[in-house]
């Protein structure tokens, strides 16, 4: 599963797989051990983690959610060592660590939390999703040098 298949709904907590579009929406399916569909419409806010980044101080002024999900992957290889329940200080100090450049004043303790849970979720549920794409990686780098 890549992040481009994967979603969350304002209002409704966790993730989603997104399993095709329908006439009025889409279907969605939780990643949780439940796997409960769910079809959403026009009327709800369905974000796909893939167009999803967090603000930076850099150039680019943001950086995408799979890149630094990735990260969190290298660097603590599934265990984090927090949750998302865990003090602002601490949820800011771990984001400072993996994101050096975020933006601390768009970036909200809240924000910070969606992203150790769905991380959590991800690792347990779909791990595919956060390794590298060794073969894609290396074609794009071939086309760049050309």
């Amino acid at each position: 599963m890549e992040f481009k298949e994967l979603a969350t709904v304002a209002g409704k907590p966790g993730l989603y797989k997104v399993v095709k579009p329908s006439r009025t929406g889409v279907i969605l399916e939780s990643l949780d051990a439940s796997k409960k569909k769910l079809v959403v419409g026009a009327n709800h806010r369905v974000s796909v983690l893939s167009e999803i980044s967090i603000y930076t101080m850099n150039e680019e002024g943001a950086t995408p959610l799979e890149e630094v999900m990735k990260t969190i992957d290298k660097e603590f290889d599934g265990d984090v060592g927090l949750t998302s329940s865990a003090d602002a200080d601490e949820l800011r100090s771990f984001l400072k660590h993996v994101l050096p450049e975020y933006d601390e004043d768009k970036v909200y303790t809240s924000d910070i939390k969606k992203l150790i849970s769905w991380y959590n979720i991800i690792r347990k549920e779909s791990p595919e999703a956060l390794k590298e794409k060794e073969n894609g990686q290396e074609k794009a780098e071939d086309k760049k040098e050309d």
